[in-house]
């Protein structure tokens, strides 16, 4: 299998590169270890030294990775340079707090010194994804760079000169040569890459299914991993709720990414109280949205990343259309060339039905009403996702019982469900695993190591 760029606008080819074969495999695995040997060595100045040489080199030459992102995955031209900042950001956030998530610290007790040092691992091999391709990437090895891993990236095969780009940044900020590499693998070439004693480490975001393939193999190898995997997130909107806020923001979260974003609001809950007006300004906020070339500025909906998207999307929406759901505005692929589907609502979903429970990877939301809160709550659980919630209330009481029984990695009051450098991220039940972000992050990947001194 080749890894085959396509401008999911167009359609048209981009590029492609083959598989590495054994020996090529073997050479970046051999370099991981030479690296490795000397990287772990380094200070934190050092470290913190070349993320930030990373991060003014993304700053300057942000316009230029947005473009790749755009015509290998379709996100929005504005979103991709707000993606290169984000990324710049979590590289000096680890630049400048490394040292002090990771210092030594000292505990009493018989011995007359005890300590717990954190020190790195070896090679972490990051199975990346393409919804967001760098923001995932390099959210991934700014910390275990800076504990003082060395990175293998296993991108997606449709984003490979993104793979490339983000390889030539590490390198022409200075990282010596095998501390940041990608990798052009097939997924059954996995296995081997674990097997080495050089990898310690795996962190994938995907799919359920590619998370649990992974646990198992690295698991048999008692190796660790982090896993971020997918979501089918609650926005929840009380009869209290400031709807000129809580509207506007369930259509931005929804559409962000295309519709391709782990943790976008896919499910709206609302009040009977409230639900009537919601719907009505819902539909009419989703038909005003601009759907085209995501190099316009004027379009808010651009294009899926590949085509077997898009078709899964037609056919979770028919599969719950036949089932009762109900189609309020959308619904359908526009007329028109490369891989768009309409920006959709839909109501009545019945339990059973893609729209009720599963991940919906597209601009498609599903709406449902509620009596109570204990009934709003019941609803927003009964996935087997559990990634983001966010609730939307004037009443201090509500939000402190979401807060509390939703279950879910991270509940937003009020406020837009999103990932930041300095707090923790990530999901439990079959959203995954383990934490990225945040000083937890940085955590994942080191040896605790007790130091007695008697």
């Amino acid at each position: 299998m080749s890894f085959v760029s396509i401008d999911p606008t167009t359609e048209e080819r981009l590029a492609s590169f083959e598989a590495f074969d054994e020996s090529e495999i073997e050479r970046r695995l051999v370099r991981a270890r030479s690296a490795f040997d000397d990287y772990r060595h380094t200070s934190f100045a050092e470290r913190a030294a070349g993320l930030r040489r990373v991060a003014d080199i993304l700053e300057r030459e942000k316009d230029e990775h947005a473009r790749l992102m755009t015509r290998e995955m379709g996100k929005l031209h504005g979103a991709a340079v707000a993606e290169a900042e984000k990324c710049a950001w979590v590289c000096r956030y680890y630049a400048d707090g490394a040292a002090d998530f990771l210092a030594s610290e000292e505990y009493e007790t018989a011995a007359s010194r005890s300590v717990v040092r954190y020190e790195p691992l070896g090679a972490v091999l990051a199975i990346m994804p393409w919804n967001f391709p760098y923001w995932q990437a390099i959210r991934c090895a700014a910390p275990a760079l800076m504990a003082g891993n060395v990175i293998l990236l296993k991108h997606a095969p449709n984003v490979p000169q993104c793979a490339l780009a983000i390889e030539s940044l590490f390198a022409r900020a200075g990282l010596a040569d095998g501390v940041f590499q990608n990798l052009f693998v097939e997924v059954e070439a996995i296995p081997r890459v674990l097997d080495d004693a050089i990898v310690q480490a795996a962190s994938l975001t995907g799919s359920v299914r590619a998370g649990a393939s992974l646990a198992s193999e690295a698991g048999a190898r008692i190796k660790r991993t982090v896993l971020e995997l997918g979501g089918s997130d609650p926005l929840i909107v009380m009869p209290s709720a400031d709807l000129d806020r809580a509207v506007p923001t369930a259509i931005e979260s929804r559409m962000l990414n295309n519709g391709q974003s782990c943790i976008s609001a896919k499910r709206i809950l609302v009040a009977n109280a409230v639900a009537d007006e919601l719907e009505e300004r819902f539909v009419d906020g989703v038909e005003g949205l601009e759907v085209g070339d995501p190099m316009e500025a004027a379009t808010d909906v651009g294009p899926l990343a590949k085509l077997p998207i898009l078709e899964t999307l037609e056919e979770q929406v028919r599969v719950s259309v036949e089932a009762g759901a109900r189609v309020r505005t959308g619904g359908r692929r526009p007329d028109r060339r490369g891989y768009f589907y309409q920006p959709t609502i839909l109501t009545d979903a019945p339990a059973g039905c893609p729209a009720y429970s599963e991940e919906l990877f597209g601009p498609v939301a599903s709406v449902f009403r509620f009596e109570s809160l204990d009934e709003a709550i019941e609803l927003a659980n009964a996935t087997p996702f559990g990634l983001g919630a966010s609730v939307w209330t004037a009443e201090q009481e509500e939000a402190d019982r979401c807060a509390r029984d939703l279950v879910a990695g991270q509940v937003f009051v009020n406020a837009l469900v999103a990932s930041v450098p300095q707090l923790p991220f990530g999901g439990v039940k079959q959203s995954g695993y383990g934490r990225e972000l945040g000083p937890h992050a940085i955590r994942e990947f080191v040896n605790v190591k007790t130091v007695w001194v008697g």
